[in-house]
């Protein structure tokens, strides 16, 4: 059973930094990418940055120069470095991954269980 478990999220001011982890553990095949979405309150769940599999990188148009995605080479860690921290990046972070676990199993999304970032003003 794959796990995706989030850390480091906190309270920050806003031009700070913070860098989240994500840890996944569990018997996979292939990963086709991880990456951070997060869910401002009351908005929808939004893109943040994903890495793929052969580490090309996707950033949000809003977090372009300020956040840095990375993994570690064996694929068991993600991690968002966040820098120039705003208040409207106030979220929580949710890790996310697209997982083959066996050579005859489909593609499924799994998602960790969320950390908050919340940056004051």
């Amino acid at each position: 059973q794959v796990q995706l478990v989030e850390s480091g999220g906190g309270l920050v001011q806003a031009g700070g930094s913070l860098r989240l982890s994500c840890a996944r553990s569990g018997i996979t095949f292939r990963i086709a990418y991880m990456g951070w979405y997060r869910q401002p309150p009351g908005k929808q769940r939004e893109l943040v940055a994903t890495i793929s599999s052969d580490g090309n990188t996707n950033y949000a148009d809003s977090v372009k120069g300020r956040f840095t995605i990375s993994r570690d080479s064996a694929k068991t860690a993600v991690y968002l470095q966040m820098d120039r921290l705003k208040p409207e990046d106030t979220a929580v972070y949710y890790c996310n991954a697209l997982i083959r676990a066996t050579s005859g199993s489909p593609y499924i999304d799994y998602w960790g269980q969320g950390t908050q970032v919340t940056v004051s003003s």
